[in-house]
């Protein structure tokens, strides 16, 4: 997929404005399975919801590069609010996406994604962060997510990793945790280190 040099231009000042400590972890989500796993998102999503007024809230939002990465796609986005629990994220995502934050079309939230309250009912609710969270915060997170949002969930099996607590092994073992019923694409993307998990359906 095609970034608009813009975006580029704001992600690459983003980083630049911050202290050596928090660039290091920047950095971190341009990795290459990083972009890997958020192309394959996009690409899918794509072939699933393709409307200009599209409402998608990110949980585990992080900085804001998904969100970036989802206003350059095919998906179709009115706005995107991006939600993470670490105060710091905030700032630093409205920087990457500034440009769509001027305009109206881009915010982050500091919350707990268990305890967020959705303003208005989103189309698209996107949760890439499962293996961060354990299956208790998992279930408490879905059981608030509007039924007729389009859920987008994705885990891993990189259980070395000293921040996953709630990794799976398999696809199936996602698909049973993710409790999705309702399900449109599941799927593996197959990385150097790890298999990322993907799912997008609804409850």
């Amino acid at each position: 997929m095609k970034i608009d040099l813009n975006d580029i231009a704001y992600w690459m000042d983003g980083i630049r404005n911050e202290d050596n400590h928090m660039r290091y972890h920047m950095l971190e989500s341009f990795w290459h399975g990083q972009l890997k796993s958020k192309i394959w998102l996009c690409e899918t999503l794509a072939n699933v919801e393709h409307t200009i007024s599209n409402r998608i809230v990110i949980f585990g939002g992080w900085y804001g590069v998904l969100a970036t990465m989802i206003f350059n796609s095919d998906v179709g986005a009115k706005h995107i609010t991006s939600v993470d629990i670490d105060p710091a994220c905030k700032d630093i995502a409205v920087n990457m996406n500034k440009a769509y934050a001027m305009n109206g079309k881009f915010n982050a939230v500091t919350e707990d994604m268990c305890n967020y309250e959705y303003t208005e009912d989103p189309h698209i609710v996107i949760n890439t962060s499962c293996e961060h969270i354990t299956q208790q915060q998992y279930d408490a997170w879905l059981e608030k997510v509007p039924g007729d949002a389009w859920i987008v969930v994705q885990s891993n099996n990189f259980a070395s990793h000293k921040e996953h607590i709630n990794c799976v092994d398999s696809l199936k073992d996602f698909r049973w945790n993710s409790k999705i019923s309702k399900e449109f694409y599941s799927g593996t993307l197959e990385l150097p280190e790890y298999d990322r998990y993907m799912i997008i359906g609804r409850k």
